[in-house]
């Protein structure tokens, strides 16, 4: 299949195939043309590399991991397990730092408006 085929067929756009091709992700054949042709499990890369960036893995880290990726789009070997539970924690982290700074910026925010308040009534 050529790339719009794929494209269509996936409703990934072109331009992110390619994307996928420069970073390892999708590897087609070529026409002597020089026209890229993809094998009929393309759709399903494709759609294994849209769930694990959907799972906030980047793409180095997807390139690694592609291949122990089986079945269906969510099904992985279990020797990926540690790699994933890392990389949980690692956004587990992140929300809890957001979340502090959330709480932080929300009282300075009311801090402000308390003065501004204040100045109003005076």
């Amino acid at each position: 299949m050529k790339i719009g085929e794929l494209s269509k067929e996936t409703g990934v756009a072109v331009r992110l195939l390619r994307y996928y091709e420069e970073q390892g992700l999708l590897v087609p054949a070529r026409t002597p043309g020089g026209q890229r042709v993809y094998g009929p499990d393309a759709p399903a890369v494709v759609r294994r590399v849209r769930a694990l960036l959907g799972a906030g893995l980047p793409t180095r880290l997807i390139a690694e991991v592609l291949e122990c990726v089986c079945g269906s789009e969510s099904e992985i070997e279990p020797c990926l397990s540690p790699l994933l539970v890392a990389r949980l924690d690692a956004i587990d982290e992140r929300i809890q730092d957001l979340q502090g700074a959330r709480s932080s910026l929300a009282a300075l925010v009311a801090a402000a408006e308390g003065k501004g308040l204040a100045g109003k009534g005076a």
